[in-house]
């Protein structure tokens, strides 16, 4: 799922930044974004198989896309600008947001209630 939403999200950075032109500062967010959708899907169904109520989890899954949107946007930005490229800058976001993303799907968007008994490790 992970190799997936990253396919899809590499190949739209570089669309819009290689192929029509666009700042990579603004190129790398729509590209993280406009994968939401299937990533919240794929996660849902497939890698937590969550039968969590499905508005509370997507205005958590949404607020966690908000805060990697940030994050990746600054990091791309950030590494290209000094001098490493924006590949090795998206490369470096996944990896951080990869990490983090784990623990909050697992604990928060797609949490067990209580009632649920506890989440298997």
């Amino acid at each position: 799922m992970g190799g997936v939403a990253f396919a899809a999200d590499f190949a739209l950075l570089w669309l819009l930044h290689e192929v029509l032109g666009l700042n990579v500062a603004i190129a790398a967010p729509i590209g993280f974004v406009a994968s939401f959708a299937v990533t919240y899907t794929l996660q849902r169904t497939v890698a937590f198989a969550s039968d969590a109520r499905v508005v509370p989890s997507v205005a958590r899954y949404t607020a966690l896309v908000v805060a990697n949107t940030v994050a990746t946007g600054v990091i791309v930005w950030g590494i290209d600008t000094a001098g490493g490229g924006w590949v090795l800058g998206k490369i470096v976001a996944v990896a951080a947001t990869t990490v983090w993303n784990y623990f909050a799907y697992r604990y928060w968007v797609f949490a067990r209630s209580p009632k649920d008994g506890p989440v298997d490790v």
